[in-house]
């Protein structure tokens, strides 16, 4: 099985396992391979600062908490969680809701997890997308959400609205969620079929990627401004060409204290595999872009499909890339600026080993600074046909400046099958995220890893 994909004109999507696709246009599916370095591409020469230990495996309670049915519940969840202060897990499935006949259907919940008092968790459905590609509320939301200070929610929608997918809100209510659409895109000049999350500024403005559409038709970066009366208006900050600048932002943006913007791309570069730039505010709203790291495809990385970077307190990126490094199976890498320039550094190249493969998902740091996320692929390679269902991993940097990898589960089909999105973290240390399934056994998950 060959994970990710390459998108290409004019027709753009890119694959997740086993042949669920998440489309930016709808249209063509294309996949690459892992033998990048055939395609002429320079090696860039790095600093490998990691130790690995491939069979390292770290002893943790690992629970699933809930597991999706594929009904009136929701299925197949693509991204991360988000926590609200009574500790309540909040969520999105891709497929599913109870709204018509949307049993493994394209539609899609936004959801809920409540715990319990004997410790289990409950799930409830906050709101159930409309099963039709036409309905003006959305379909298939492969983002996760986010809260304001008033408890509302915030995400997007891969389709529906007017046909590109939308922006919206779940206002809470006394007696439910009310959804409201904040902008329905086009797949014109506009953008369309974002596939990732939103965040805000201090002014309350909305800011977040689309995968198609824009001017060049490869992506846009995006903010939404509300207006009185709840209106919002939407203005494109950048258009991709899917040349230099990149293409197909599947990942959405940060922001550092200076209002800068930070993503990736998946596609486009000097060697089209995606990109990490910046975009900073200039003179009369003209923003500009500053590509910070062009992957080549080899020991670098290459294709960063994560759902955004991080960054740490002195204003290092992070991330991962679904192929190149050292293996071809994928990276974590760090981005420092020094004198104006930025240099990249691969901490861990996956192995498809015990270690993992593949990794579609960002990564989160920990009080300690320690690194964690989680793979699609490798961990037992007896499982998944061969290739492994996937792990989550920590990355513990060490007193001479390299990391070390520890598997802490390893995936095993039922229920849990090939994360696509990464790991949240409570106050306590532990790890929260979900498992897409296997569309079989079973419709995706909802775990948790408690250290011992």
């Amino acid at each position: 099985m060959i994970l990710g994909c390459r998108m290409l004109a004019p027709n753009k999507a890119f694959a997740v396992p086993n042949g669920f696709w998440l489309s930016t246009r709808g249209k063509e599916f294309m996949t690459h391979d892992r033998g990048l370095r055939s395609s002429g591409a320079p090696l860039l020469v790095i600093i490998v600062a990691v130790v690995s230990t491939l069979g390292a495996w770290a002893q943790n309670n690992y629970k699933v908490l809930y597991k999706f049915t594929g009904g009136a519940d929701g299925g197949f969840p693509s991204a991360s969680l988000v926590l609200d202060q009574a500790g309540n897990l909040y969520g999105t499935t891709t497929f599913g809701g109870n709204q018509g006949a949307c049993a493994l259907s394209p539609c899609g919940v936004v959801f809920k997890l409540a715990p319990g008092s004997d410790g289990r968790w409950k799930e409830s459905v906050v709101y159930a997308f409309c099963p039709e590609s036409t309905c003006s509320d959305g379909g298939n939301p492969y983002s996760n959400v986010i809260f304001d200070q008033a408890g509302n929610l915030y995400g997007t929608t891969n389709s529906g609205g007017i046909g590109a997918g939308v922006v919206y809100k779940l206002t809470r209510l006394n007696h439910g969620w009310k959804e409201s659409v904040l902008y329905s895109f086009t797949g014109r000049h506009d953008g369309g079929n974002p596939t990732t999350g939103l965040i805000f500024d201090s002014s309350g403005d909305l800011y977040g990627t689309t995968g198609s559409g824009g001017a060049y038709q490869f992506g846009t970066v995006l903010k939404l401004t509300p207006q009185s009366r709840g209106a919002w208006t939407e203005s494109v900050l950048y258009d991709f060409t899917n040349g230099d600048d990149g293409g197909e932002p599947t990942a959405g943006v940060i922001s550092d204290s200076q209002g800068n913007l930070y993503g990736a791309t998946l596609t486009g570069g000097k060697n089209q595999v995606g990109v990490i730039f910046k975009l900073s505010p200039a003179k009369k709203g003209i923003w500009q872009i500053s590509v910070l790291h062009s992957f080549t495809g080899g020991r670098d990385g290459g294709f960063p499909n994560a759902a955004s970077l991080v960054m740490d307190t002195t204003g290092n990126l992070y991330g991962t890339t679904s192929a190149g490094g050292a293996y071809e199976y994928g990276t974590v890498f760090k981005l420092t600026q020094s004198g104006g320039k930025w240099k990249e550094t691969v901490l861990h190249s996956f192995a498809n080993g015990a270690d993992g493969a593949m990794p579609y998902s960002t990564v989160v740091f920990d009080s300690a600074g320690n690194l964690y996320g989680t793979t699609t692929q490798g961990g037992d390679l007896a499982r998944c046909g061969g290739s492994g269902c996937g792990v989550v991993f920590k990355l513990s940097p060490n007193s001479i400046g390299g990391w070390k990898e520890t598997t802490l589960h390893a995936f095993a089909d039922d229920p849990g099958v090939e994360p696509l999105a990464g790991v949240i973290l409570d106050s306590a240390g532990n790890l929260y995220g979900t498992t897409r399934g296997d569309g079989t056994t079973t419709f995706g998950s909802v775990f948790e890893i408690t250290p011992y």
